[in-house]
């Protein structure tokens, strides 16, 4: 049962952020204008799907590398530089999605960094950066004693998570504005929900819910990978299936095979 519900729940994943970003892109084609990269307002219209995509969906694809079976045996090193080379390109995106507007607002003269979404949303950017900064110094570089990465993993994991929050919450909030900010005539008014509204506001919810199922999976302690000492000592594979781990000539002959069960499934 577990195991179903593990990819279970990655089908929903992945669904679901292809829908967040489809569903954002359709907003601004079919409401908005499309998009250009001139200095006009269909400028300003990539942040929103740069933003979602590069904060949101790309961003917990990273963070959730570590969370795949397959990750759990053999040697680390590639999946942290997968998880990095993740991260590194969700930042980029996020960094296009802030030239996006930033250009935008200097063509425009409109003030910079005014309201609480902009200011929610670089800080976000900014811990990202810091929280990018740190894993690929501390966890990536070989410099780094195992006692030191102890020391701060707790940390980093403690801000990947918030920086996810944080991203959503931004998202939220910034369809919220683009909505205040474009829909206000008497006869299509933001109060009055027209179609628009309505489908901005479902594409939020999106948001919303596929950061929630991001969050479970990563707090799914069932799902994290085991810690090197408990992963030597069971000889995971992953979800209840054999492997052998060991050092020495004599291994599988003589040995017994050890497994470990996920709750709720029987041990071997």
């Amino acid at each position: 049962m577990a195991v179903g519900w593990f990819y279970l729940s990655v089908l929903a994943l992945c669904s679901l952020g292809s829908m967040c970003i489809l569903s954002t892109i359709y907003w601004i084609w079919y409401w908005q204008g499309g998009f250009a990269w001139d200095g006009t307002v269909l400028m300003f219209n990539w942040h929103p799907v740069l933003m979602v995509t590069g904060m949101v969906v790309f961003y917990s694809a990273a963070s959730l590398v570590y969370r795949l079976p397959q990750s759990w045996v053999g040697p680390k090193l590639p999946w942290k530089f997968g998880h990095a080379a993740m991260h590194l390109l969700a930042f980029i995106l996020t960094v296009l999605g802030l030239h996006a507007v930033f250009d935008f607002h200097s063509h425009r003269k409109i003030p910079n960094l005014y309201s609480l979404h902009s200011w929610l949303g670089i800080t976000t950017v900014f811990l990202f950066a810091c929280q990018w900064f740190l894993g690929f110094a501390v966890f990536l570089l070989p410099w780094a004693s195992v006692q030191l990465r102890s020391l701060l993993k707790p940390f980093h994991v403690f801000f990947g998570a918030s920086v996810l929050s944080l991203a959503i919450a931004s998202v939220i909030s910034g369809i919220n504005e683009k909505l205040f900010s474009s829909l206000k005539n008497g006869t299509n008014s933001y109060s009055s929900l027209p179609s628009e509204a309505v489908f901005a506001n479902c594409s939020g919810m999106l948001v919303v819910v596929f950061g929630l199922l991001v969050l479970y999976i990563l707090l799914a302690s069932s799902w994290k990978r085991p810690e090197l000492g408990m992963q030597a000592e069971r000889q995971v594979w992953g979800f209840g299936l054999p492997f052998q781990v060991g050092v020495g000539p004599g291994l599988g002959k003589g040995h017994p095979v050890k497994t470990w069960a996920l709750p709720g499934r029987p041990t071997q």
